[in-house]
């Protein structure tokens, strides 16, 4: 089984679940940026928080990565990009700290309406400052939220709780959206000329660092509060406290900086400004979560599976309609590889029926996991599968059709005269082949295949048999379908062991087969 680095502190009971597993779990804390260099050679995954900084360097001395794991909601301490381009997949735990981070955002809302800390320390030092530290309520007020996200649309219902107007930009969120969560939609630059307090939820990206700078914060309404309990660096600092010291903006609460562990900045200074070092998660039940939910993703990213955190795949979350047809999209593109006797240029997916509807390329991506498998020695997995496609020139192309005329749902792939179909069957959603070359068949997948085509005449069945039972391969199962035209037959014969290339030969040449073709899984 795998090696899994830990290089920080995660809940015991997300590490017992990979070990329960059978992997070896590593756990080195507090590593220097030299020593994860020589920890991470030889680890299949690692797994981190927010602390350990995933560098291309460190990357490129995991040769044997698949994943990394971050116990949190945020990457930005991971080079994506360089994960990407070594096939490694980046997977998070969101939702995990949704609750406390919202919980936080309010906190920190409320501590700086009211002056919390600074009256404490006041009080602390010895100083009564009743009339000094007088606050402001937030009934009334217009709350505007950067970012209708798991954590932004938490806060705004709390907020709502509290009397306040609620305003929000978020260029994914509809207005009718915004409406049914009683927020009102608006542009960036009006929420901040109309909002009393701003609070931000926002991912950290190329476009929103330094989103609130110089010219938004001017913009502003007088007296402004900004709270930012997301990601450093959004917020330009420098501006943000050149602001405050003006008078403009009234004060901010910040639990996250451009740059941690932060302890000196322009902003501590100013007495409107609240801070605390990154917080937001800092919750016993988040810090169980993220680490459950984490160690989840590495054990579905090291058995090949679909992992559905995973940030750096093309496509997005798979629907729960989607994913019971993971595994036949894969299986599908590792049968069309040995059907076509080598890649095609182009190979057009069809989904037809109810998957229609749905975003379906995460299936795509299996199907170049299956047609890829047979080609590389290295694992294919949903992160470098276009990446390898596109260095052996192989195009695809989706098509989509709301019905199909004889299944609820299929998937079929074409290329040249070759084509290959596929559903999900009965009760219990067994996959099964129902067209091969445009012939009428019904088998189950299985490891290893044959597909012959054949005069349509008797004693040609009874010809393979004997073909094979002479060179001791076992017939598992075995469909036979008519051409539409009715003029061939194809067989499609499960094997329980690979069919060797000499029988493969023999069963060319003998009287009435067209044509031969065997496709096995790899191991």
């Amino acid at each position: 089984m795998a090696r899994i680095l830990v290089t920080e502190k995660i809940a015991d009971s997300g590490l017992d679940r990979l070990r329960e597993a059978g992997h070896d779990v590593d756990v080195q804390l507090g590593l220097s940026p030299e020593q994860l260099l020589e920890a991470v050679a030889g680890a299949q995954a690692l797994i981190i928080r927010s602390a350990t900084k995933v560098t291309a360097e460190v990357l490129e001395a995991g040769t044997d990565l698949v994943v990394v794991g971050r116990a949190g909601l945020g990457v930005d301490n991971v080079d994506v990009q360089a994960a990407t381009t070594r096939g490694v997949m980046v997977a998070n735990a969101p939702g995990s700290n949704s609750l406390s981070t919202a919980e936080h955002t309010m906190a920190m809302l409320l501590a700086q309406a009211r002056n919390i800390p600074q009256a404490h320390g006041a009080l602390r030092d010895g100083r009564w400052e009743k009339s000094k530290w007088e606050g402001t309520e937030l009934h009334g007020k217009t709350l505007g939220v950067l970012g209708l996200g798991r954590i932004g649309t938490l806060v705004a219902q709390r907020a709502l709780s509290f009397g306040m107007r609620l305003v929000a930009w978020d260029p994914w969120v509809s207005v009718e959206r915004g409406r049914q969560l009683g927020i009102e939609m608006m542009e960036i630059d009006r929420l901040f000329a109309e909002s009393d307090f701003v609070t931000i939820h926002l991912l950290k990206t190329k476009e929103s660092t330094g989103l609130v700078g110089e010219e938004l914060l001017a913009s502003a309404k007088p007296g402004l509060r900004i709270v930012n309990v997301a990601r450093g660096g959004i917020i330009d600092e420098a501006a943000l406290a050149r602001a405050i010291e003006s008078g403009h903006v009234g004060g901010a609460a910040l639990d996250v900086f451009a740059e941690e562990p932060m302890t000196e900045s322009p902003l501590f200074a100013l007495d409107s400004v609240v801070a605390t070092p990154h917080l937001g998660a800092s919750t016993t039940e988040a810090q169980d979560k993220a680490g459950v939910i984490v160690a989840e993703q590495v054990a579905l990213a090291l058995a090949g599976d679909f992992v559905p955190f995973a940030v750096n795949i093309q496509a997005s979350e798979a629907a729960e309609e989607i994913q019971p047809f993971l595994p036949l999209a894969e299986r599908l593109g590792t049968l069309f590889f040995g059907l076509t006797d080598g890649m095609p240029e182009t190979v057009e997916i069809e989904y037809q029926g109810n998957l229609a509807e749905y975003d379906t390329r995460i299936m795509t991506l299996s199907v170049l996991r299956g047609l890829l498998s047979n080609l590389t020695e290295e694992p294919v997995t949903y992160v470098n599968a276009p990446q390898l496609a596109e260095s052996r020139g192989l195009k695809i192309r989706e098509v989509k059709t709301e019905s199909s005329q004889e299944f609820v749902n299929l998937v079929t792939l074409r290329a040249g005269d070759h084509s290959i179909a596929g559903t999900l069957a009965g009760p219990r959603g067994e996959a099964r082949i129902v067209m091969v070359d445009d012939h009428a068949v019904d088998v189950p997948p299985a490891a290893h295949m044959v597909f012959i085509r054949n005069d349509d005449r008797p004693g040609v069945i009874g010809k393979v048999g004997t073909i094979l039972g002479d060179a001791g391969v076992n017939i598992a199962d075995m469909g036979v379908g008519q051409s539409p035209a009715g003029e061939s037959a194809l067989m499609v014969i499960a094997t329980s062991q690979p069919v060797p290339g000499e029988v493969v030969e023999t069963l060319a040449a003998a009287d009435g087969i067209t044509s031969v073709h065997a496709a096995s899984r790899t191991p």
